[in-house]
C-alpha cells in the first residue's frame, strides 16, 4: 500500500476483502441508496474473523488487530489484540467513535475514517488525520440496517471528493460487535490523553489488549460487558518521547482508576447515572496503562487490572 493512500482507502480495501470473503464471514453484502453495506452481526450471523476485519476497518488498516490466546485470572476466552505504529491516525482519525448519526429515529456511534473525510468534529482540529479522499468508509454500532435517509444524511455531509460510501455495522450484542469494541482498549488511552493535554505527536507507538467477554443477547448488556473488558482488565503500552516528571504527574490519572465512577460494573455505574452523558467520561480508559519513555529509557505503569469486577460484570 502506498504511504500517500487515505485513510479510507486503506480501509476500502478492508471493506473489499470483507465483500471477497462474505460467505465464509456470514456477513451480509447489500446496496442501499448508492451505498456498499456490510451486515457484520445486525440480521446476520458474523463471527470472530468479522469482528478482526471489522476492527481492521475500523482503524483504517494502520493496526493489526488479532485474537491471542490468555484469558484473565482463570476467565477462559481470547484476548483481542492492538498493535500500532500509527496510532494516533488509525485510533482517533479513524477508530473513535465521535460521531453521533441521528436521522429520525435512527441512532447510531459512527466511527471509521468517514469521520476524517467529514471533518464534523472538534477533535480534527487538534489531531492530523482530516482529509478529501474518493471514497469514504465507515462503521455504524446498531442492530438497525441504514435507510436511505441515513445514507443521504451521511453523503451530505462527506466532501464533493467522495464518489463512493461503504458502512460496516453490527451491535455491541453480536460476535463482530463485541470484538471491535473491546478492539478500541488503545483509542481509549489515547483518547485520555488527548483530554488530558498530553501531546500525542510524541506518542510513537501502541499497543492494547483486553479480553473478549461472553456475548450477551442483550444490547445494554453487551455495550456493559465489552466496556468492562477495557476498564478493569485492559492493558495498553505506549512508547513515548517525554520527561519523566510529566509521566509520574500525569500517568496516574491516565487508568480508569482515575474516575470517581470507577469501582463497579458499567452496568450498575449506568443505573446509578441514569443517562450514559452523565457517567464521568474520564472513566472511559484501559485498567492499566505502561508508558516506555524513549528519552529516558525509564519505564512508568499506573493502575492495574481488576479482574474480581470483570468477573462480577460477567457474571463468571
Amino acid at each position: 500500500m502506498s504511504s500517500l493512500a487515505t485513510l479510507n482507502e486503506q480501509a476500502a480495501i478492508c471493506a473489499d476483502e470483507m465483500e471477497f470473503r462474505s460467505a465464509a464471514l456470514r456477513i451480509g453484502v447489500s446496496e442501499v441508496g448508492g451505498a456498499r453495506l456490510l451486515d457484520c452481526g445486525a440480521t446476520m450471523p458474523g463471527g470472530l474473523q468479522a469482528g478482526v476485519l471489522l476492527a481492521r476497518l475500523c482503524l483504517s488498516d494502520r493496526a493489526e488487530v488479532s485474537m491471542q490466546p490468555g484469558g484473565l485470572d482463570g476467565i477462559p476466552g481470547p484476548l483481542v489484540q492492538v498493535v500500532s505504529d500509527d496510532p494516533i491516525r488509525a485510533c482517533l482519525a479513524s477508530q473513535y467513535a465521535g460521531w453521533q448519526v441521528q436521522v429520525g429515529k435512527y441512532f447510531a456511534m459512527g466511527s471509521g475514517p468517514m469521520r476524517a473525510a467529514a471533518n464534523i468534529e472538534k477533535l480534527f482540529s487538534e489531531i492530523p488525520g482530516h482529509e478529501t479522499p474518493p471514497v469514504a468508509v465507515g462503521a455504524l454500532e446498531t442492530r438497525k440496517v441504514p435507510t436511505e435517509e441515513v445514507i443521504s444524511y451521511l453523503v451530505e455531509k462527506l466532501p464533493k471528493s467522495v464518489r463512493a460510501l461503504t458502512l460496516a455495522f453490527a451491535p455491541a450484542s453480536s460476535i463482530a460487535g463485541s470484538v471491535q469494541v473491546v478492539a478500541r482498549s488503545l483509542e481509549t488511552a489515547l483518547h485520555k490523553l488527548h483530554t488530558l493535554h498530553f501531546p500525542l505527536s510524541e506518542i510513537i507507538s501502541g499497543y492494547g489488549v483486553a479480553p473478549l467477554p461472553p456475548i450477551a443477547n442483550e444490547e445494554l448488556k453487551a455495550i456493559g460487558w465489552t466496556n468492562d473488558a477495557i476498564l478493569y482488565a485492559g492493558r495498553v503500552v505506549l512508547w513515548v518521547r517525554a520527561d519523566d516528571d510529566q509521566l509520574a504527574e500525569l500517568g496516574p490519572k491516565v487508568p480508569s482508576s482515575g474516575s470517581s465512577d470507577y469501582g463497579a460494573p458499567f452496568q450498575e455505574i449506568f443505573k446509578r447515572a441514569g443517562d450514559f452523558y452523565k457517567i464521568d467520561p474520564m472513566l472511559f480508559s484501559p485498567a492499566e496503562i505502561v508508558f516506555h519513555n524513549l528519552t529516558s529509557g525509564r519505564t512508568h505503569r499506573f493502575g492495574q487490572l481488576a479482574p474480581d469486577i470483570y468477573r462480577k460484570s460477567i457474571g463468571e
